[in-house]
């Protein structure tokens, strides 16, 4: 019980910090904005906006498509974040949530977004998951973000 107060209190510490405006902006499938903060979600990488994947000899703007399933999901709410830190960017990097959903996890398990080994080990099991069931990205043919970005 001290254990999980604890936790409540540190997230709300850390979400007052960070979450203090409603104002939310999607940038892209991993990046929100809160106010004046730019949030990248830590542990996943979903495609860029300008990039494309395959379906059935069509072209599908996958990095719109993350896009609308995180606008979607979190809809007029206000995600909790927990921040982790700030990457090279400046960027406040944080898991987020919506009633307790994480949404790199609900991103990630609906392949609309990928596990980011490099920096995480945390979400693998929900891209196997997603990959498994040829879910989001998965039923296309797409190369993963960190592969369009070197292009």
């Amino acid at each position: 019980m001290i254990k999980k107060i604890l936790l409540i209190t540190v997230f709300t510490l850390l979400v007052g910090q960070y979450a203090s405006s409603n104002i939310v902006e999607i940038i892209d499938g991993d990046t929100i904005k809160i106010g004046n903060e730019k949030i990248r979600f830590s542990g996943i990488d979903a495609p860029e906006i300008s990039q494309d994947c395959i379906k059935n000899k069509k072209k599908i703007l996958c990095g719109v498509l993350a896009k609308e399933a995180l606008l979607k999901k979190i809809g007029n709410k206000v995600p909790k974040c927990i921040s982790t830190g700030k990457d090279i960017y400046k960027r406040i990097l944080a898991e987020c949530f919506i009633n307790d959903e994480s949404l790199s996890k609900f991103l990630v398990r609906n392949g609309y977004a990928f596990a980011y080994r490099k920096y995480s080990k945390k979400f693998i099991k929900d891209e196997e998951f997603a990959k498994k069931n040829k879910l989001g990205l998965w039923s296309m043919k797409f190369k993963y973000p960190w592969e369009f970005r070197k292009l």
